[in-house]
């Protein structure tokens, strides 16, 4: 018997080695259909389809797609390898033979949802997307309508359940309001979009209610580590020594940057790796160097949120994992804050200190001092020009989370737009309502879409903090421009 369980178990133990180092798909699958496209002109094709793991969450065929626009003001040009697609608005498109044809046999595909490199004009931008290999013509690309309809820039309606209408002569347009009737926003947990340099609040939902917010937590390990800057208690160039917990934290299934204990890391390259590449560890480098202790940092984090105005915002550490008390039961604990207290801090960090910006909006930086290059997690600096970060952030309980900055002109002078997003189901959902909601803050900064009479929100009390040199800075670059447009008339 004691032979038999030892032969069970090598077995079980054979089993699980090879499934680990096997790749497994993915669990989602692929629900082939037919769509019927129309155009405002009247011309109607029958577009294939793929619903991805559930009906209903339908991707279009391109190569199809292209048929519907070619010879109109919306062509596009298209050229997809097994993992880029190259799309130019206003080229013109070579049919391969397969276009706008039902589907003839939908087994034995080899296709998966990914967030595959496209190129729009020949500018890299990331969407997620199935690409699916034609037998002898090459291959087809699947992407979502709403996708399509910011590349192209034409408003995408749906007149009836399988039907879509393609309005060529309308630009594409965003209405909250209407994606939260018809139940959008039912899979996030809340969201905010607003003029962070004003107060103005373009559109929000559920935006006062506290939730987890994973990652974005070091937004605020951010801010205290830039006051720190400011009061000349450490430099950019300062040298934090790598301490224990920090090497600890690297080696385990959360750490991000290899730290080893007593390495000597600048606060500079810490803080690249705290908003770039979201490392839990040099947060916690940072948080050290700031207040000698996470803990005593942690009360810090606390204390800057009462100042600020953060009503609902609670830390229990610096970088947003999961925290566990030492109970014989642990309760696990996460950082939480409503998408108001967000905005309210992102606002109050744009004031103080603008040149943030200046490393939330690369799209990757080398860390010197490990001679390491990491990448920013914002997928929306690929997609939208105007993109200047801010941060990321996951966690199984808090879901998928980012804050987004776009930096824009109205002539006069700059402002930020922050749009806020947390609770998305997964990276995908997050990334989609993220850059829709963004599109439809630049709409209404510009006066292109209706905007709520939402009002400004309250920005905290007097004492929320102004640094000097900023205000000037701001001053100077609005004179700039009145200069220059005084120049120009």
């Amino acid at each position: 018997m004691k032979k038999i369980l030892q032969k069970i178990s090598a077995l079980i133990l054979a089993v699980i080695l090879i499934c680990s180092a096997v790749p497994v798909r993915a669990a989602g699958f692929e629900i082939p259909g037919i769509c019927q496209v129309q155009t405002d002109s009247g011309a109607a094709y029958a577009v294939k389809t793929l619903d991805y793991s559930y009906a209903g969450n339908t991707y279009l065929s391109l190569r199809d797609m292209a048929m519907v626009c070619k010879d109109t003001e919306k062509s596009f040009s298209l050229e997809i390898t097994k993992s880029t697609v190259s799309l130019n608005p206003g080229g013109v498109y070579t049919p391969v033979g397969v276009e706008n044809i039902p589907w003839e046999d939908s087994a034995g595909r080899e296709i998966s949802l990914r967030r595959n490199e496209c190129k729009v004009n020949g500018e890299v931008v990331y969407y997620y997307t199935m690409i699916m290999e034609l037998p002898g013509v090459g291959y087809d690309c699947f992407m979502m309508a709403a996708d399509l309809a910011m590349i192209l820039d034409v408003d995408i309606t749906v007149p009836a359940a399988g039907v879509l209408q393609i309005n060529l002569q309308e630009p594409f347009s965003v209405s909250p309001e209407v994606l939260e009737q018809e139940g959008y926003f039912y899979g996030v947990n809340s969201v905010l979009a607003g003029d962070a340099s004003t107060g103005e609040i373009y559109y929000r939902y559920q935006s006062d209610t506290a939730y987890p917010i994973a990652s974005t937590s070091k937004l605020m390990t951010c801010l205290l580590t830039m006051d720190a800057i400011s009061a000349g208690q450490i430099s950019l160039q300062s040298e934090v020594t790598v301490s224990g917990a920090a090497a600890l934290l690297a080696a385990t299934d959360d750490g991000v940057v290899p730290l080893e204990a007593g390495m000597q890391i600048p606060v500079g390259d810490l803080l690249l790796g705290t908003l770039l590449p979201s490392s839990n560890e040099c947060a916690l480098c940072l948080a050290e160097a700031v207040a000698g202790s996470e803990e005593a940092f942690v009360q810090r984090m606390n204390q800057k949120a009462q100042e600020l105005g953060l009503s609902q915002a609670v830390f229990y550490n610096c970088n947003g994992l999961p925290c566990y008390t030492g109970g014989a039961v642990p309760s696990k604990h996460q950082n939480r804050m409503s998408a108001e207290d967000m905005f309210r801090l992102v606002s109050g960090l744009l004031t103080v200190y603008p040149q943030i910006t200046e490393i939330t909006s690369l799209e990757s930086a080398t860390l010197e001092s490990l001679e390491l290059e990491v990448r920013n997690t914002n997928p929306l600096l690929h997609n939208l020009p105007e993109a200047t970060g801010m941060k990321t952030g996951t966690t199984n309980r808090s879901g998928a989370c980012l804050v987004t900055s776009l930096r824009v002109d109205d002539g006069v002078s700059e402002h930020d737009l922050l749009v806020i997003v947390f609770g998305a189901e997964d990276s995908i959902e997050r990334g989609r309502v993220s850059e829709l909601l963004a599109r439809y803050a630049l709409q209404a900064f510009y006066g292109e879409a209706e905007k709520p009479d939402d009002g400004a929100l309250d920005q905290g009390p007097e004492n929320l903090p102004v640094h000097a040199e900023a205000a000037v800075k701001q001053i100077l670059r609005t004179a700039k421009k009145q200069e220059a447009g005084t120049e120009g008339a």
